[in-house]
């Protein structure tokens, strides 16, 4: 990250990501202080990191939440990530990946 109030993305799902939670935390799902707990719990478990991890961090702190209030399930989410992994597979290269089935 760069400066103290700037979040530094290198691809476009991590600003979606963050953003996904910041905007589910302004809908109440959660509370920023929940959001920012678990997303501490996610980096402790982690460990020693060099920061490259950080937003698999976010990542598992969003879907932790997620599941913890009633959101959607683990089958729920896996689901989604083999739609998504299926179109990232199937998409021709610099064409937009695109889910061709809704999986919920």
């Amino acid at each position: 990250m760069s400066g103290p109030d700037r979040v530094k993305f290198d691809e476009p799902w991590q600003a979606q990501a963050w953003v996904l939670a910041h905007a589910l935390a302004g809908r109440g799902l959660f509370s920023l202080a929940e959001w920012s707990d678990a997303l501490g719990a996610a980096i402790r478990a982690r460990g020693a990191d060099d920061g490259a991890h950080y937003y698999d961090a976010v990542l598992e702190a969003l879907e932790t939440l997620i599941v913890q209030k009633g959101a959607a399930s683990p089958a729920d989410l896996a689901q989604v990530k083999d739609a998504w992994r299926e179109a990232y597979e199937t998409t021709p290269h610099g064409k937009p990946v695109e889910l061709k089935r809704t999986p919920l």
